[in-house]
């Protein structure tokens, strides 16, 4: 039985170039009728692939098309079909981000990443950390705060010099951006299964912005982040360049 592929490419034209000549080569089918999705872009389409397709039971596939790459596979037009049967897979899953803003509306997305908060005005931003229904922490003083996954600690929090996170472990990244208060405060390591609560101290004075992933909130009052474990992201990779092998990479360079 053939494999039944489904190509999607970002707008980049170097993309467009391989989704018409991979699809020419190996036909394409719907997504909903594909046994694999093979994705064409860098991190940032990887990534809305993913959520366009997390109800869909076929797993995914990136091939670099971008600049990092991260979650993507080398490219190469040959052998592909050999390349997906022998590939392997990961399964993460994502942060789901409740959001309040000033005006009492609510807001809800997930994050593959990470959930940040930034601030949106010229003064550091004060937030207070509760995780669990615990105060762990009265006030930050900062540029903002995020809560990363193992599969997002490279990214966002890797540069704010948060810990990089074995895929499969059962733990979330807290990393402060910038702290003032307390002095060079760091972050924490906390449960995958915390959930983690900031709210924003003297929003109007100081507003606030909330990300996950990419998508934004403005005039946030407070936010709420958790693993989502029932919905699970499968990625496939070429055997040997898994996300685990790439994430121990990273440390050593």
């Amino acid at each position: 039985m053939s494999l039944k592929i489904a190509f999607l490419a970002s707008s980049v034209p170097v993309a467009q170039t391989a989704y018409s000549a991979l699809t020419e080569r190996y036909g394409d089918v719907p997504t909903h009728e594909a046994d694999v999705i093979v994705a064409l872009g860098g991190d940032g389409f990887m990534l809305r692939t993913l959520h366009n397709t997390q109800e869909l039971s076929a797993p995914v596939y990136g091939m670099n098309r971008g600049t990092i790459g991260f979650l993507m596979n080398e490219y190469s037009e040959g052998n592909l079909v050999d390349r997906l049967n022998a590939a392997e897979q990961e399964v993460i899953n994502p942060l789901s981000m409740r959001a309040v803003d000033q005006s009492g509306n609510v807001h809800e997305y997930l994050a593959i990443n990470e959930v940040s908060l930034l601030r949106a005005g010229p003064q550091a931003a004060k937030l207070r950390i509760t995780v669990d229904g615990r105060l762990r922490l009265a006030e930050l003083v900062c540029d903002g705060a995020l809560v990363a996954t193992p599969a997002g600690s490279t990214a966002y929090n890797y540069s704010a010099h948060g810990p990089i996170l074995p895929v499969g472990s059962d733990v979330l990244a807290l990393t402060a951006i910038a702290a003032f208060r307390p002095r060079r405060w760091r972050g924490a390591l906390l449960p995958k299964t915390a959930m983690v609560r900031f709210d924003v101290v003297d929003p109007e004075k100081r507003p606030v912005m909330a990300e996950a992933d990419s998508t934004s909130v403005t005039d946030i009052s407070w936010v709420e982040i958790q693993s989502e474990s029932q919905i699970k992201h499968r990625i496939l990779f070429d055997p040997g360049h898994g996300l685990e092998e790439r994430l121990i990479s990273e440390q050593f360079t």
